[in-house]
Formats: C-alpha cells, sequence, structure tokens
C-alpha cells in the first residue's frame, strides 16, 4: 500500500527528531490525524484545549527545549486561532513550525465551508518561511525549508496542507525540471564572528570606561561565561533584560537583576550612572530606560544585524555570536585596578535585595503579593523551570525571584499576552520531564484560559519522569496590571465593571480536575504551602488570595509621582485609601538604612 502524503509527513517529522505536536483536531486535517493513529502516536499528538495553547506549548517546548516546537490545526478557526501564540513567537524570536490544514484544492475560491485565505492569514506572522503544499513531490522541500528558516532565523514559519492533498499517495520530487529536492534533515550551525578591527575597536572603548554596565539579553544564554569575564575584567555591574532574566545568577552581586518598568533600582542606578554601556543579544523594546543618549560610549553584540543600535546610539556594533564575539574580546581587556564602581554596584544590589525583602513582609489584606515570590525564592530547586503570565505578577517575578543553580525562566516578553503562562508551563515539561515547572499566573489569566489547560495537565502528568508542575495563581478578584495602568498612566479611578473578576475557588477546581489544590488565605501559610507543592509527587495548584492593592512601583518612582498617583485615586477610585496606605508602606522599606 503506497504511503501517503500525511504518513510521509509525520515519518519527516521524525526524521527532523519532534517528539511531540501540540495540536486540535478538525477536518480539515484528518488525513494527518489518521497517520498520527497509524503510526503508533510517533510523533506524540498531544492534544490541548485550543488552538491557541497549542501555539503556546509549542513556544514554551522551543523557549525551554532550544529546538523547534511544532504546532498542527485544522482550517478555518483553528488556524485562526493558532495567530496569538505564533506572534508570541515572533516577537521573542522563537523557532515554531505551524502546520496548518486547508479545504480541497477544488473547493478553493468557492466560499466553502471554513475556507478562509490562509496566504493573506499568515502572510505577516510567517513572514520568515509561509508555503502551501499542493503536490506531493513539494513535501520534503516545504517541510525541510520550514524548519531550516525557523531555526535560521529564531521565527515561526507555517506550512499549509489542503485536506485532499494529505490523502494523496507520496511521490518523491525527480531530477526533473521545476520539481525540487531536499538533503536530509539536520541542524547546521555556523559561528558568526565580527571582523578582528571591529573587535578591538570595541575594546577600546570599554578599556576607556571607568564605569561599565553590561545589559544581556537572551541572545546571551549560550554565553555566561564569558559575559562572566567581562564582567570581572571590567568592573562592571550587569542588568538583565527581562527575557535573559536566566541568564546569570542573582547569587552573583553584581547582578543587578531586571530592568526596566518592571525591573530593580539596582538596574535603575546602573544604567543612571555608568559611562559605558554593552549590550549583548538584547534588543530590549525600551529606549528611555539605558543611560540618557550621550551619557555613556556604548558597544552592541547581536548575531542580527538589524537589531543593532535600535535603542541606543550605539558606538561600535558587531554582528556575531555572543559567546564567540565575547571570547574574541576578552583577550584584549585590561583588567581595571580600580574597583569602587563594581563596589558601589554591589553595594546597591545588597541593598535591593534587603528592601524587597522588607516590602515582601509589609501587611497586606490578606497576603501580599510580593511575599508569595519571595517565598518561592527561599526553596525552589536549582533545575527548576519558571513561567511567568502577563500582569502584576510579572512584576514579582521579575523583581523578587532570584535565579540560582540551572534555573531557566520564561513568559511573553515583546507581546505581553494573558494566557501564556499554564501553557508555557506544559510546554517546558515536554522539554524537560526530568525537571519541577512552576507557573506564576495572575486569576485573570487563569480565567482566560488557563482553567482548561489544567485539563492538559491532569492527562499528560504521567508522561513526565518527574511530575511536579506547579501553578500559582495570585487570586486578587482584580484586572490587577491594567487596574495600576489606569491609576497611574491614565490618571483614571479603577473601574469596576472591567476590572473585577467574578470570584472562584480556584484550588477547588482543581481537585475537581484530579489534581492538588491548596489554598492559602494568611500569609504564616505561605512557607509551608510552597514545600509541600515543591515537594509533592504530582501536579498542584497554589490559590493564594492576596492584596490588589499593593502597588508594582517602579524602581525610578518618586514620592511625588506617587502623590499624583494618589490625586488621581481620590478621583473616585473605591480603594483609594488602601492604595494610598499600602503605597507609602511599600515606598517607605526603600528609604530603611541598609548596606547601600
Amino acid at each position: 500500500m503506497a504511503e501517503t502524503v500525511a504518513a510521509r509527513l509525520l515519518e519527516r517529522l521524525r526524521e527532523w527528531g519532534v517528539e511531540q505536536v501540540f495540536g486540535y483536531p478538525g477536518d480539515g486535517i484528518n488525513g494527518i490525524v489518521a497517520a498520527f493513529g497509524a503510526a503508533g502516536d510517533q510523533p506524540r499528538f498531544i492534544q490541548t484545549r485550543h488552538e491557541e495553547m497549542a501555539a503556546f506549548e509549542a513556544v514554551g517546548y522551543a523557549k525551554f527545549s532550544g529546538r523547534p516546537g511544532v504546532c498542527l490545526a485544522t482550517s478555518g478557526p483553528g488556524a485562526i486561532h493558532l495567530l496569538n501564540g505564533l506572534y508570541d513567537a515572533k516577537l521573542d524570536h522563537v523557532p515554531v513550525v505551524a502546520i496548518v490544514g486547508q479545504t480541497d484544492r477544488a473547493a478553493m475560491g468557492g466560499h466553502f465551508q471554513q475556507e478562509v485565505d490562509l496566504q493573506a492569514l499568515f502572510k505577516d506572522v510567517a513572514s520568515a518561511y509561509l508555503a502551501e503544499l499542493n503536490v506531493p513531490e513539494q513535501l520534503p522541500n516545504v517541510l525541510d525549508r520550514a524548519f531550516r528558516t525557523a531555526l535560521a532565523r529564531r521565527a515561526p514559519t507555517a506550512i499549509i496542507v489542503p485536506a485532499d492533498v494529505q490523502e494523496l499517495d507520496h511521490h518523491e520530487p525527480g531530477h526533473v525540471f521545476r520539481q525540487v529536492p531536499s538533503g536530509p534533515p539536520d541542524a547546521p550551525s555556523s559561528v558568526v564572528l565580527p571582523a578582528q578591527e571591529q573587535v578591538e575597536a570595541a575594546a577600546a572603548v570599554l578599556n576607556a570606561g571607568e564605569r561599565v554596565a553590561i545589559l544581556v539579553g537572551q541572545g546571551a544564554r549560550g554565553a555566561a561565561g564569558e559575559v562572566m569575564e567581562v564582567a570581572e575584567a571590567t568592573g562592571a555591574g550587569v542588568a538583565k533584560a527581562l527575557l535573559g532574566k536566566d541568564v546569570l545568577s542573582d547569587d552573583l552581586p553584581y547582578v543587578t537583576g531586571s530592568i526596566g518598568l518592571l525591573g530593580t533600582r539596582a538596574s535603575y542606578e546602573l544604567m543612571r550612572d555608568c559611562d559605558t554601556l554593552l549590550v549583548v543579544g538584547s534588543s530590549f523594546p525600551y529606549s528611555q530606560f539605558p543611560p540618557e543618549f550621550g551619557q555613556a560610549r556604548a558597544v552592541q553584540i547581536d548575531v542580527d544585524g538589524s537589531v543593532l543600535g535600535m535603542r541606543y546610539p550605539t558606538e561600535v556594533n558587531l554582528v556575531g555570536d555572543a559567546g564567540a564575539t565575547l571570547r574574541a574580546l576578552v583577550p584584549l581587556l585590561r583588567p581595571s585596578p580600580d574597583r569602587s564602581w563594581r563596589s558601589r554596584v554591589e553595594a546597591s544590589v545588597a541593598d535591593w535585595w534587603e528592601t524587597v525583602e522588607r516590602q515582601a513582609m509589609v501587611d497586606a489584606r490578606p497576603v501580599n503579593p510580593m511575599r508569595i515570590v519571595h517565598e518561592l525564592s527561599l526553596r525552589i530547586p536549582d533545575d527548576a523551570i519558571v513561567t511567568a503570565d502577563s500582569g502584576s505578577s510579572t512584576n514579582w517575578y521579575a523583581r523578587l525571584l532570584r535565579m540560582h543553580g540551572s534555573m531557566r525562566g520564561s513568559l511573553s516578553g515583546t507581546l505581553a499576552t494573558m494566557g501564556a503562562g499554564v501553557p508555557y508551563a506544559i510546554g517546558a515539561k515536554f522539554a524537560h520531564p526530568d525537571r519541577p515547572v512552576v507557573a506564576l499566573v495572575g486569576d485573570g489569566a487563569m480565567q482566560m484560559n488557563g482553567l482548561a489547560e489544567l485539563l492538559t495537565i491532569t492527562r499528560y502528568q504521567d508522561r513526565w519522569a518527574d511530575r511536579r508542575l506547579v501553578v500559582c495563581v495570585f487570586h486578587n478578584n482584580d484586572l490587577n496590571q491594567v487596574t495600576w495602568e489606569l491609576r497611574a498612566l491614565g490618571g483614571a479611578p479603577k473601574f469596576e465593571e472591567s476590572q473585577s473578576l467574578p470570584d472562584v475557588d480556584y484550588a477547588e477546581l482543581a481537585r475537581g480536575l484530579g489534581l492538588t489544590g491548596i489554598n492559602v488565605d494568611a500569609p504564616g501559610d505561605l512557607g509551608e504551602a510552597w514545600d509541600r507543592a515543591l515537594t509533592a509527587d504530582g501536579p498542584v495548584l497554589l490559590d493564594v488570595r492576596c492584596d490588589p492593592e499593593v502597588p508594582p512601583i517602579p524602581p525610578h518612582a518618586t514620592f511625588e509621582q506617587l502623590k499624583e498617583t494618589t490625586e488621581a485615586l481620590l478621583k473616585g477610585d473605591p480603594n483609594a485609601w488602601r492604595v494610598l496606605v499600602q503605597g507609602v508602606k511599600t515606598k517607605a522599606q526603600e528609604f530603611v538604612p541598609g548596606r547601600g
């Protein structure tokens, strides 16, 4: 019996080393779904609750494995649902391959059921590579190019497979005109290096600096050792873009933590006071948080030349692999004998950690959300993976979670979409089934789609050697980040109709789905709850009722700005007085005398 196009597609996925495909069935991909069954579920079909979750899980898998994530959806609505997750991959530079069904070729253009112009739909999100498979002979080249492009450009790609094509007999392309062959699947890697004279120019800039700052992003993840060498030679402090939070351990005394609106005061001061800046593997999206323009001489290293000089007027731009470029740079650096700048940075870092610990212990009703992450940070295993959703909980992940050991962490960085935290965690478990995973999720994101995806966790937990997956819900019945944005940026009080959420017992729902559910209503119970969750023999949902009025005050905020926000609150915010009290108590912790 001849092999179908769908069967050959799955065989080619196996040749690419694909172990699972995240997806949801539909008649536009019936041929492919049938092929999964005939192939003994190799690669494994991971059924999500929604196609958007399939895309997010593919992104999470790719982020934490370094290999392309693969997602599958039917035509029409299924394809449409993939878009948010694929845009997340595009904006965070993650390799994902989407396989999408389409109506039969004979029906195209006939306004057939679920017929959508998929070429138009995907042409932006999959601009790196998008192709439609219309004859069997296209298959190896189209699929291979989708994988090679996703890897080379760190981007999502998509292939469209009409339903009738899936069931055709497969024929390999021949050595004939207008047919295109393809080499065997591989993962070629090339190390890009800048010219020696450019490296020398960068070294001259860094050697001339007296107060050097380094900003690392996710592009520096494989170059942690080299970054530390540069930091030691120059006496620099190192700040981390949010997607690069796991590049360096926060146990290093000169690592100032996250930068930006969700960042630390130590990172803010590092950028405010430096005279030289080295950016490695980051296209940090905000221009107001690096040094003032003209204040610092700057060098940038990135494998993608299109992002160089995009946020700051850099003097020397090096297109190259971060690790290889830094290895070429290190021998040219003259160790700085003056360590006063380094001492100043380390004092600022120590003071910051003391400050946020005090802030986490400020009384709240019932639980201070900062304390949730503080208590986790004291207990989290060295090999844990942490995913964070978008919302006010992201502030606490960014500022309070201390990375150490081989910990990994990520979130929807540039798109900042809600709803990625739980599916990212599932993707992480398939990438590393032997490691514990923690998802930090607001109740808004949990209600949006996290609750449904608990079913996916329940279904597949037996496939993970280490079944620990902790979903921690910041339960405050408020779309809290938007509430604070309304207050601080819009000058408007909280609008209850848009901001308040229905009250749900998330732990009870988890128990109903067969998971362990733990309710926390008092700050003194947090430590024990984390201990139980992190040592459990299966997935756990931690439902922590926390105070929505604890303010995510930016590290550079002044009392004057706090006063202006309070004036906006007094226009009619239902909780104005409590917001004011919590804001003053939290901000005051920065002024308690410490080592800094």
